[in-house]
């Protein structure tokens, strides 16, 4: 059983998140998606665009040519629009279809207000302020907190799991009856949960843990530490999340018996995530 003692990996000599990312740390071979998303976000937003920042494998180094996404996030001086969302989505796809090295593009776009809301603090805020990288405009970081891995930011990240697996099984349920190929919408489907179920997993022992990483296999391994009995379902999730399958089982595993256990033990030890306005 792994104990609290000194800091693990992602903290500073205080016990505080340390950044996990950086420009330097990109891997050569997505400086050029880098720099275009850059240019192409000032084109597309321009003065609307408080700051922009990468999160993800990219800033983290850890990135695989061809597996890997490019993970952007966009503060908006005002609400993001349905425009704005439509703008981002088709930048996506243009980086996505010139750039070889990336396996798609995920944009999240929020206001400057809302990131840096009280509402937030534990929550985007802290996503920001430490698992985010600057790329362009002003560091909202400078206006937030620091942060340790404590029970607060356990329970405002992650302890909204119940509604979350409500909505996946209606997704799940849907997959074969909307567009698109149902077996790629299963797999990103089974991508997404298992990310999701594994990170709560990771966030759920944090505290005691006390310490951060991002890798999802090295946070399910944290896990079973903790729940050596449900372990070995932590690393299918893990393995889920890397290699998705349309494996209907894999689904079932996270929505119908890891992820509902999840969610209690989740509330039991850290409450339920604070309802935001």
């Amino acid at each position: 059983m792994a104990t609290t003692g000194q800091p693990h990996r992602g903290l500073d000599s205080q016990g505080y998140f340390a950044p996990e990312g950086s420009l330097g740390r990109i891997p050569y071979a997505f400086r050029p998606v880098v720099a275009a998303a850059r240019d192409r976000l000032i084109d597309v937003f321009g003065a609307r665009m408080a700051s922009a920042y990468l999160y993800g494998s990219v800033p983290r180094g850890t990135a695989r040519v061809g597996r890997s996404d490019l993970d952007l996030l966009i503060a908006l001086r005002a609400e993001p629009t349905d425009a704005d969302r439509a703008e981002a989505r088709a930048l996506g796809e243009a980086l996505d279809k010139e750039f070889p090295e990336i396996d798609g593009t995920g944009t999240l776009l929020h206001s400057r207000r809302r990131l840096l809301s009280e509402a937030e603090r534990y929550d985007l805020g802290w996503f920001v302020a430490c698992l985010c990288t600057p790329l362009l405009g002003e560091d909202l970081s400078e206006d937030l907190p620091r942060y340790r891995p404590d029970s607060r930011l356990a329970r405002e990240t992650n302890g909204d799991l119940a509604p979350r697996l409500a909505g996946w099984r209606e997704e799940a349920a849907a997959a074969d009856a909307g567009p698109g190929d149902p077996q790629e919408v299963r797999r990103a489907l089974v991508r997404r949960v298992s990310r999701h179920i594994v990170r709560a997993g990771f966030t759920l022992v944090m505290p005691r843990w006390n310490g951060w990483t991002s890798d999802l296999a090295e946070q399910a391994q944290v896990f079973g530490e903790y729940y050596p009995e449900r372990a070995a379902q932590m690393r299918t999730a893990a393995g889920a999340a890397y290699e998705p399958t349309d494996d209907p089982a894999v689904l079932r595993l996270c929505l119908d018996d890891l992820g509902p256990w999840l969610a209690e033990e989740y509330a039991r030890v850290h409450g339920v995530r604070t309802a935001r306005p």
